[in-house]
C-alpha cells in the first residue's frame, strides 16, 4: 500500500498553532491563585513548540483548586491543513497512562474491596505465570505496581505472536532478568501480568470492569479501548508505521503489543480526553471521589470539575487506599504504586512537589497531580505522528509543567529539593 510521505521537522513553522477559544469552564485565574499573565505565557511556549514540530497538536488542561484555568487545544489532530482543530474532546492514544489510569485505578479498586492483596504472589491469582521459572513464585502483586517484579521491560512478542492466549503462554514462559525487589526496572509485562490479575479477581475483561466501575460511573464518555469508527475525526492519528503494520495509524493502538493482543492491555490500548483525563485526576486530587455534575454535591455555579451526567457523588475508593497507591513507596526509587512520582530527570519538571504523582505516555501525554500544590496538569500530543524519532516532546513537557507552577502566587513555589 501507499505510505503517506513523512512530514519534515520544521514543517510547522507555516502552521497556525494559536489556541482554541478560552473553554466556558475556565475560570478567573486570579480567583484560583494563578498569576493571569504567566498563564498566558504558557499559550505562547505551546505554540511556540507546535511552531518547532514538536507535534501536530496539543491539548492541555490545568486546574487548580478544583475549577480549570486551561481547557483548550492548539494546532491540529494532524499535518494536514485540512486537518480537524485540537480541542479538550479531541481524543488522543494515551499509551502508557494506560497503566495508571486504566490498569492501576482498577487495582486500586479490587484492594479497596479487599479482593486484592498487594502482598499475595502472583502465582496465588495466575498459577501458570512461574511456568517458565520457579523463580517467579517469588513475585508480589506489590512488586508488579512498583516495577520491581524481575521482569524485562518489554519483548517483541508482536513479531511472533497475536492473541491474548499467545501472550499468556509467552508471559507464563518468560525468564526473570533479576532478582523480585532487588532493583526497579519500568516493564510493560509487569502491567500486562497486572492486567490478566485484574481479570481474574474480577471475573471480567480489563475493558469492561473499568467500563463499568470506572468510566461509566465518572461520566467518562470519551475513554475506553478499541474506539468505534464514529469516533475517528477526533482521534489523533499517530505514528507513520513502515514496519509492521504499514500504515498511518489511526483509531487503533499504536503500542505493537497491545495491538498484537486484541487491542486491550495493561500496559497500553488506552483512548481519551483531555477533558475526561482531567475528571479522574480531580477524583484522585480530592482523596478518591467528585461530585456528579447532575447531584446536589455539584457546584451550583458550575466552576467546580465535576463528573458529567452523574447524578450522584461518586466514591471510586477510600482516600486511604488513594494515598497508599500515589504516594512514593519508599527510599529506593521515585515510584509509587503504578504511578511515578517526581525525580531529578522528571517530566513533572523541577516545581512539582515530592508529593506529586503522575506518568506519561510514549505517544507524547502525561498527566501530573500535586496535591500540595492542589494543581493537575493533563497535556496530550500526538508527538509520533509521523516518528517516534521525534523528542522534542521531551524538553517540552517539563517546561509546560515548570510554567504552570511558577503561575501560583498564593503559596510560595521552590525548586525540589535534591
Amino acid at each position: 500500500m501507499s505510505i503517506p510521505p513523512y512530514h519534515v521537522i520544521g514543517d510547522g513553522l507555516s502552521r497556525s498553532v494559536q489556541p482554541s477559544p478560552a473553554s466556558a469552564v475556565e475560570v478567573d485565574p486570579e480567583s484560583v491563585g494563578i498569576d493571569a499573565e504567566r498563564l498566558a505565557e504558557i499559550d505562547v511556549l505551546v505554540a511556540t513548540a507546535l511552531a518547532d514540530s514538536v507535534a501536530p497538536g496539543a491539548v492541555l488542561a490545568i486546574a487548580r483548586h478544583g475549577r480549570f484555568v486551561r481547557l483548550r487545544g492548539y494546532g491540529k489532530l494532524d499535518w494536514a491543513e485540512s486537518a480537524r482543530r485540537a480541542g479538550p474532546n479531541s481524543i488522543y492514544d494515551v499509551a502508557s497512562l494506560t497503566k495508571v489510569v486504566g490498569t492501576t485505578t482498577a487495582a486500586m479498586i479490587l484492594v479497596d474491596e479487599g479482593r486484592l492483596d498487594l502482598d499475595a504472589p502472583v502465582v496465588d491469582y495466575l498459577p501458570w505465570w512461574a511456568a517458565g521459572d520457579p523463580a517467579k513464585e517469588s513475585v508480589t502483586v506489590r512488586n508488579l505496581l512498583l516495577h520491581r517484579g524481575g521482569l524485562p521491560p518489554f519483548r517483541t512478542f508482536y513479531l511472533e505472536m497475536e492473541g491474548r492466549d499467545a501472550y499468556l503462554s509467552a508471559i507464563g514462559q518468560l525468564q526473570l532478568d533479576y532478582q523480585p525487589g532487588t532493583r526497579t526496572v519500568y516493564s510493560d509485562i509487569g502491567l500486562m501480568t497486572m492486567a490478566f490479575i485484574i481479570e481474574e479477581v474480577s471475573g471480567q475483561r480489563l475493558d469492561e470492569f473499568l467500563q463499568e466501575r470506572v468510566w461509566d460511573r465518572l461520566g467518562m464518555r470519551d475513554t475506553g479501548f478499541l474506539p468505534s469508527e464514529s469516533l475517528r475525526d477526533r482521534i489523533a492519528p499517530t505514528e507513520v508505521d513502515t514496519v509492521f503494520r504499514n500504515t498511518h495509524v489511526h483509531g487503533i493502538v499504536h503500542d505493537e503489543n497491545a495491538y498484537a493482543m486484541g487491542g486491550v492491555a495493561g500496559h497500553a490500548g488506552l483512548f481519551s480526553s483531555a477533558l475526561d483525563l482531567a475528571v479522574l485526576a480531580q477524583t484522585l486530587l480530592d482523596g478518591g471521589g467528585i461530585a456528579g455534575c447532575e447531584s446536589q454535591d455539584a457546584d451550583a455555579s458550575g466552576e467546580i470539575i465535576c463528573a458529567p451526567g452523574i447524578s450522584d457523588f461518586v466514591r471510586l475508593v477510600s482516600e486511604e487506599t488513594e494515598q497508599a497507591f500515589t504516594r512514593r513507596f519508599d527510599s529506593e526509587s521515585f515510584r509509587a504504586l503504578g504511578w511515578d512520582t517526581p525525580d531529578d530527570r522528571s517530566s513533572a519538571g523541577d516545581y512539582f512537589t515530592p508529593f506529586a504523582f503522575g506518568h506519561t505516555g510514549f505517544t507524547g501525554t502525561s498527566i501530573w497531580i500535586d496535591p500540595e500544590l492542589d494543581m493537575f496538569v493533563v497535556l496530550l500530543t500526538n508527538r509520533v505522528n509521523p516518528s517516534r524519532d521525534n523528542t522534542k516532546h521531551v524538553a517540552f513537557r517539563r517546561a509546560v509543567h515548570d510554567a504552570a507552577a511558577l503561575t501560583i502566587t498564593d503559596m510560595e513555589v521552590s525548586p525540589r529539593a535534591r
